[in-house]
């Protein structure tokens, strides 16, 4: 028999490098034995070092992509990437809110991995006010963080999230001036767990984008937003681990890592 394979629909921008957006959601989501039906946000100039262009995709075809995937798909659960412009995450909260029973999981994508701005204030606006109220997991990191709840510190800012309408949210912490890295997951009112992972040397490009999508893909196949945290984590942390730097910028993820362990 073949394998279960669960429905993710992905929203993310594409990216010509490979190692973020929609590659790095097919690759994880392949990894964890799901399908990926994609509709991209915003076409990118962009390699391993910074992005160059931002190009958003029209709202009224990002609708529509989307609507005739779900007409035909039954998905199990939505990852959301890059958004790029605030009609964007408009047209994006039109879909969330007629299938509110599907989960959501949320990488609020505001700066490229080389510095530059992927969202203004508009659209930092656009995505609290519409967004987190819809966002089952949301998993900012600490400079994300800072930038959606408006705080200083990571612990204010998670329980800030929370009341801005997310269920849960993984603040994590390779931004951090810290010798180990530390994830924290808020939920009901609190810091529920702190998760402490081992620094690894390198920069890694798409490093959210697999933390996300490996979330996604893991609840797609039932898990709890617990269960599936914690093991997305372990998950993305080896892909960096066994990352490969194909490019003069930073590492790239490989997200297939258990395939050359086992050979």
């Amino acid at each position: 028999m073949p394998p279960n394979r669960p429905i993710v629909l992905s929203f993310s921008g594409h990216d010509p490098s490979g190692g973020a957006g929609v590659q790095a959601d097919i690759e994880t989501l392949a990894s964890h034995q799901c399908h990926s039906a994609s509709v991209i946000t915003a076409l990118t100039e962009q390699d391993t070092r910074n992005v160059k262009k931002l190009i958003p995709q029209s709202p009224e075809n990002i609708i529509s992509q989307a609507n005739t995937l779900l007409d035909d798909f039954q998905v199990n659960a939505f990852k959301i990437g890059l958004i790029g412009h605030h009609e964007t995450a408009i047209a994006i909260y039109a879909i969330l809110k007629q299938h509110p029973h599907i989960p959501v999981i949320l990488d609020p994508v505001l700066a490229a991995g080389g510095g530059t701005d992927l969202a203004n204030d508009r659209l930092i606006a656009t995505i609290t006010d519409l967004l987190l109220p819809c966002t089952t997991v949301l998993t900012p990191n600490s400079v994300e963080a800072r930038k959606l709840a408006g705080l200083d510190e990571l612990e204010d800012c998670g329980l800030a999230m929370l009341e801005q309408g997310c269920e849960y949210v993984l603040i994590t912490g390779t931004h951090e001036e810290t010798p180990y890295v530390s994830n924290q997951l808020f939920h009901d009112g609190r810091c529920w767990e702190t998760y402490t992972w081992d620094r690894l040397p390198a920069s890694y490009h798409g490093s959210g984008c697999t933390l996300a999508t490996s979330i996604a893909a893991l609840m797609a196949h039932g898990l709890d937003p617990f269960q599936a945290v914690m093991e997305a984590q372990e998950y993305t942390w080896n892909s960096l681990n066994s990352g490969f730097q194909p490019g003069k910028g930073q590492a790239i993820p490989n997200r297939f890592f258990w395939m050359e362990e086992d050979a």
